[in-house]
This record gives structure tokens, sequence and C-alpha cells, in this order.
């Protein structure tokens, strides 16, 4: 794990959104670890209260100097009025910010098309394409004034590949991944780095809110196989921001060994 302890990363400042549990906790944690400052988005303020602590045991564990400096940001991404309120919450001491972490996002439901509610579209849409919107239009303005920055959004095999039961899911991450296509070309004459990462099965809550808090339908989605873990991601994201400044991992994309599309994949524990 040497690379996350890079100097590349010491005392730079990363926002992680939705970083309240699952793949942005454990990526938070990771930061904290390689000697980042880390200000912490999400709505649980709780929660966020939990992450933070065991930021500043990892970075106190590690025996790194550098870095150190956590804050928590109580903030729903889904509504554009908060996200405008967001450099007044954060610390003087971590306003000039390295790296955005773009993680917020969820699926609701399995409905096919026709029988989906329209506050299940809005939710969607809201979280994991205008707040990710918002969130990177916000950074990227102050990224160009300093010159340099950072912008690592989380995408997912759903966006790569459309699936029966996840029309908007899909939707959504098909859109970050035009997003992020996007802006990375705009950005092409700057020092600016954007980076995808897409996922595939991943364990965390994240399937439990799909089946709206139905633990065991969410475990059935892994069953029989070994799934990603929310460090497996987090991974891969303080990977891509320790690379050298011309360096820049424009996709990456993971699945579990028992995983080859979204909709194929083995599960040899299953036959056991």
């Amino acid at each position: 794990m040497s690379c996350f302890n890079s100097s590349r990363l010491l005392d730079k400042t990363v926002v992680i959104t939705g970083a309240s549990a699952g793949i942005g906790a454990a990526t938070a944690i990771l930061f904290a670890k390689a000697g980042s400052n880390v200000i912490l988005v999400a709505r649980r303020d709780d929660a966020l209260k939990k992450v933070q602590d065991q930021c500043v045991a990892a970075h106190k564990e590690s025996g790194v100097s550098a870095g150190g400096k956590f804050a928590t940001v109580k903030l729903d991404v889904s509504d554009r009025s908060q996200i405008a309120q967001f450099w007044d919450k954060v610390p003087a001491d971590l306003r000039k910010v390295d790296v955005l972490v773009n993680n917020a996002g969820f699926v609701l439901g399995v409905e096919k098309v026709g029988e989906i509610s329209e506050s299940d579209i809005e939710s969607m849409f809201s979280t994991n394409v205008f707040g990710l919107i918002a969130m990177t239009q916000l950074l990227v303005n102050h990224f160009k004034e300093q010159n340099s920055g950072h912008i690592i959004n989380l995408g997912s095999i759903a966006g790569r590949e459309p699936y029966a039961g996840g029309s908007i899911y899909t939707a959504t991450k098909h859109a970050v991944r035009a997003f992020t296509g996007s802006m990375m070309r705009e950005l092409v004459s700057t020092p600016i780095r954007v980076t995808e990462i897409q996922p595939g099965m991943v364990e965390t809550e994240f399937s439990v809110i799909r089946f709206r808090g139905d633990k065991g339908a969410a475990d059935k989605v892994y069953e029989g196989l070994e799934p990603l873990t929310g460090t497996d991601i987090a991974e891969e994201i303080v990977w891509a921001a320790s690379r050298p400044p011309h360096v820049n991992l424009a996709e990456v994309f993971v699945l579990p060994v028992s995983q080859a599309s979204a909709t194929i994949n083995h599960r040899p524990k299953a036959q056991q």
C-alpha cells in the first residue's frame, strides 16, 4: 500500500460527497492514511461524524506528519441551494481544494418502464446527475482559478451497459459518463485531471437502498460470488489521485473476477 503514502497526496485537500458510508467512507479513510485533508459531505450528520473519527484514527495510525485536517459538511447534493452554500460551510484553512470525488448516488427499485414512480425518477436524477453536475461546476471554477485540480466521478458498469429493471439508474450513469467525457475534452488545455471510476458489483448499502430496506433481497444480489467492497473501489480512487500530475486515468472499469458484464456472472459458491 506504499502508493497511498505517495508524497503527491501529502497535505492535499479532498472533497468527497456521499462520504457517510460505503465507497465514500472507505475513500475518506484511505486519503486520511495517505496524509491528505478530507472534507466529508453527506446528508447524515451523525454518520459523517463517525467517519470523521475513523479518518482521525487512520491518520494517526499511519504515522504521516502531513495532512490530518478533517471537516464534515451536512449537505444534500440533490438540493442546489445547499450546494450554493458549500463554501460557507467549509473551514477557512480547507478552502484550497485539490480533489473532488463525486461519489453520492443511489438506485431505487427494479420496476420496469411504465411502472416507475415520478418521485423515484426525480430522486435518482436529482442526486446522481444534477447534484454531481452542480458540485462539479462549483469546484471546476475553483480549479481553474488555481490552475490545478482533479475531478473524480463515480460512474458504474450501468453507465456502459443498460439492463432490464434499471432503466432510470442506467440512464443517470450514462449521463455521468457523457458529462465526464465532455468535461475532459473541454479541460484538455488545462492541468485539471478528469477521471471516471466505473465499478461493477460492490457490496455496500447500495442494494439495500435499491430494495427499499429489504436486506434479504439485497443479499441475493451477491449470493454465491465474492463481490467488490467499498475499500476495493476506494483504492482505485486514491490510486488515480496519486498518479503524477501529467498522468490522467480517464476511465477505470473495475469488476469482481466472477463478473463479466452487468448481467453475466459466475456464482461458484452457490454450486457447492
